[in-house]
């Protein structure tokens, strides 16, 4: 016996949502409720000093560990957010979302602990180890067109059309609140920290330092994107919510070119700056800390770690923290960026 159906309303940005989709953003008081989810679901994830980063940058670098998720990546704190707070009319159906990888396998790690079934579409060609790890996890993975955006119009019919509850992106507050959650650890640890740098695909982890590092210590947060997928950026610098003309980027975390409303709310009142590095600045990142600190992240971690390194000079002396959001680096990727460097 299936549940409701939703038909898709008028949405702020470019992106469909639902009835049921709340826009308005979450507070600093969200995130403090989510982490009682999070802290029940999931282990605390390490704040480490980076050596290589401290001493390149003449400052005391901390990187916070999300890699060590069970997912490989800090979106999992906002699955089992959601998943934990899922309205009850939607638990037979389940959910369904779109997504490159790490959002999808947040979902789908929030279907396995919460008992509720999950499809992911996903871009054709995608990232094969994290295909791999969804359907380990038990979600229905289906590659439906040529880039992100195709795969998240099918997610957004099939909600429409079989009652599936559809995870978005960023425009859920659990998301943005769940994820939030690892600046509340950050500040556990180190309560006077001047800067942060987070990638930025659809804003929720850097929405998320906002409301804690940003709000409570009053922290500069960077977002940072690839050139080649700034949508963001220019929608943050121009004060709109138009789309992108595509994405022309490797890191495929962060290879989204529609802004969200409900994030760049939240980036607009409290983000410190919006920047982006290209993709020969991602790679060097990801492979220095490859073979200088032994950590395997992805693009989008590198594009964060490259925006410190571009900073320079100018944050000698600070405390500083480097999300390493993700670890789920396509093989191929890495073993082409290591023999070109």
């Amino acid at each position: 016996m299936s549940g409701p159906t939703y038909q898709p309303v008028e949405s702020p940005d470019a992106t469909t949502v639902f009835p049921y989709h709340d826009l308005t953003p979450p507070t600093t008081k969200d995130v403090f409720r989510a982490r009682r989810i999070v802290s029940k679901y999931l282990p605390k994830t390490p704040l480490v000093r980076s050596e290589l980063l401290s001493e390149e940058l003449d400052a005391d670098v901390y990187l916070k560990r999300e890699d060590t998720l069970p997912t490989g990546a800090f979106k999992v704190r906002g699955g089992i957010t959601l998943g934990a707070r899922l309205d009850d009319e939607f638990r037979e159906q389940g959910l369904i979302a779109a997504s490159t990888g790490n959002h999808g396998q947040s979902v789908a790690y929030a279907g396995r602990e919460f008992g509720l079934p999950v499809t992911i579409a996903v871009p054709d060609d995608p990232n094969p180890g994290k295909v791999r790890s969804m359907e380990r996890m038990g979600a229905t993975v289906e590659e439906r067109g040529e880039g992100y955006d195709a795969a998240r119009e099918w997610a957004e019919n099939q909600a429409a059309e079989k009652g599936y509850r559809y995870v978005h992106s960023a425009n859920e507050p659990d998301l943005v609140a769940g994820v939030g959650t690892a600046g509340l650890e950050v500040l556990d640890e180190l309560p006077d920290v001047d800067t942060v740098f987070c990638p930025v695909g659809g804003g929720s982890g850097a929405a998320g330092y906002c409301l804690t590092l940003g709000a409570i210590s009053d922290a500069r947060v960077v977002g940072v994107q690839a050139e080649g997928a700034n949508a963001v950026y220019r929608g943050f610098h121009e004060g709109h919510l138009d789309p992108g003309d595509g994405t022309n980027t490797t890191a495929e975390g962060i290879a989204s070119h529609v802004p969200f409303a409900l994030t760049m709310e939240i980036m607009r009142g409290r983000l410190a700056d919006l920047e982006t590095v290209n993709d020969d600045e991602i790679w060097d990142a990801v492979v220095a800390m490859f073979r200088e600190e032994n950590i395997t992240i992805e693009g989008a971690s590198g594009a964060a770690i490259a925006a410190a390194l571009r900073a320079g000079d100018d944050l000698a002396g600070q405390t500083v923290v480097v999300p390493t959001s993700g670890r789920n680096v396509a093989g191929d990727k890495l073993i082409r960026a290591l023999e070109e460097r």
